[in-house]
């Protein structure tokens, strides 16, 4: 592809927030669900380590030195087509029932998509 027929194309973004310890069937719900996302064919996945947080029960987890880090805030994004991303979704909703998912529109610069 060349330098000139690159372009910013629309995309969506979803973001689907949890805890480290929150888990489906005994394993981490973040690991299926990047499990799932690959097997469902989606453009990619990537999770991060949150340092703080707090969730429904406004009680804020961190990971500050004198305090145990536990329970800590895990976010999980996935950035592909809106509708393949509605999809996935609603194909995985019994994975997807207890945590926060968010759909928000996003550009991607096309060099870098597959």
């Amino acid at each position: 592809m060349s330098e000139t027929a690159r372009q910013w194309v629309p995309a969506s973004r979803l973001t689907v927030l949890l805890g480290e310890d929150d888990l489906y069937r005994h394993r981490p719900r973040y690991h299926e669900i990047v499990r799932r996302a690959r097997d469902a064919g989606l453009a990619g996945a990537s999770v991060w380590r949150g340092i703080e947080g707090y969730g429904v029960s406004s009680h804020i987890h961190t990971a500050r030195l004198l305090d145990l880090a536990e329970r800590l805030p895990v976010l999980v994004m996935i950035i592909d087509d809106t509708a393949r991303l509605r999809s996935f979704v609603e194909s995985n909703a019994d994975l997807l029932d207890s945590v926060t998912v968010a759909l928000s529109p996003v550009e991607v610069f096309d060099g870098v998509r597959r």
